[in-house]
């Protein structure tokens, strides 16, 4: 049957279709600009990106204790060593992060928007321990800050980029097309 027969054939007898990797960039770089814009509206501390947060937390910072979060070498994610550990952390997760293990770009240095310099290539899991860290270790802090006091400067007496103590943002999908937010005080 023609099925088999296209299951024989070797696996670079397919070539990776431009259309396809074009939606993906494109899917990629929405993922990422809606999240930048996020953690530069609303103080990041304040973010829930998943509803395993703090498992996800947790076990990244007991397995990747000394780990750098806030300027990330790529070796840190890339080398041989480094897929070693990753594999295992990322495995964990499997069945219980949607696509946990996408395609997601990841900022280098968490001070910095998203440039070709300053992003990688990582997985949605990765992404999620790694920005997770970043909004409870203050990192992205910078980012807010940054974004507020440029709308301060345009609009003097501005109050949005006030934290309120008791509110919480849920991200509840930030793998489709739209974002939903759940706001509890």
């Amino acid at each position: 049957s023609a099925a088999a027969h296209a299951l024989s054939l070797p696996a670079d007898a397919y070539g990776n279709d431009p259309r396809l990797e074009v939606m993906w960039a494109m899917k990629a770089y929405n993922h990422a600009e809606v999240y930048f814009n996020l953690i530069s509206s609303v103080d990041p501390k304040f973010l829930k990106l998943t509803k395993l947060d703090d498992k996800i937390y947790s076990s990244f910072r007991e397995t990747f204790k000394e780990l750098d979060i806030k300027l990330l070498n790529p070796d840190d994610l890339k080398s041989d060593e480094a897929k070693e550990r990753w594999r295992p952390f990322c495995n964990q997760f499997e069945g219980l992060v949607e696509d946990f293990n996408y395609g997601t770009l990841l900022r280098l240095d968490c001070e910095k928007d998203y440039t070709e310099e300053n992003t990688i290539f990582a997985t949605r899991v990765q992404f999620f321990a790694i920005e997770i860290a970043r909004n409870r270790e203050g990192y992205n802090d910078t980012v807010y800050k940054s974004k507020c006091a440029k709308r301060e400067t345009r609009t003097p007496g501005n109050t949005n980029c006030q934290t309120l103590p008791l509110l919480r943002i849920h991200l509840l999908n930030l793998t489709s097309s739209y974002v939903y937010f759940l706001v509890s005080f």
